[in-house]
C-alpha cells in the first residue's frame, strides 16, 4: 500500500524505460489490494526473540597441554513461534563472535539509509 510516488521511486532505480514504468504503475494501482492480500498470505511466519542466556567457558589446561587457554562462548537463544517456545544452543569462539557482532552492526547501519527505510516502511 505505497503511494504512487514511492512506487515510481522504487522502480526508477531498476532502469526501465518511462513507458514501462508507467505501465507498471498502472498495473500496480489496478491490482494493489490483490497484491497486498497475496503477499500477506505468503509472508513467512518467522520466530521472534524472547531471551538470551550466555556463558563464557575457558579451558585452562588439559592432560597433554599444561598451559592452554581455550575460550568458548555458549549461548542459549529462546524464540517464540506461533505461541510455542523453542531454544537454540550456539557455541563459538570470541573471535567469531566479534566478527558476527561487526556484521550485525553494519547491517543495522545500512537499515538507517533512506532506501532501506523506504522499503521497510512500504512492507508494513
Amino acid at each position: 500500500m505505497i503511494s504512487e510516488v514511492d512506487f515510481q521511486d522504487s522502480i526508477h532505480v531498476l532502469g526501465f524505460s518511462d513507458e514501462l514504468n508507467k505501465s507498471l504503475l498502472q498495473l500496480y494501482l489496478d491490482n494493489r489490494k490483490e497484491i497486498r492480500s497475496i503477499l500477506g498470505e505468503l509472508a513467512p511466519r518467522l520466530p521472534s526473540y524472547h531471551s538470551l542466556e550466555w556463558r563464557l567457558d575457558v579451558q585452562l589446561a588439559s592432560r597433554s597441554l599444561r598451559q592452554q587457554i581455550k575460550p568458548a562462548v555458549t549461548m542459549k537463544l529462546h524464540l517464540n513461534q506461533n505461541e510455542d517456545q523453542t531454544a537454540q544452543v550456539l557455541q563459538t569462539d570470541p573471535a567469531t563472535l566479534l566478527h558476527l557482532i561487526q556484521q550485525l552492526e553494519q547491517a543495522l547501519g545500512e537499515m538507517k539509509m533512506n532506501h532501506c527505510r523506504r522499503i521497510v516502511r512500504n512492507m508494513k
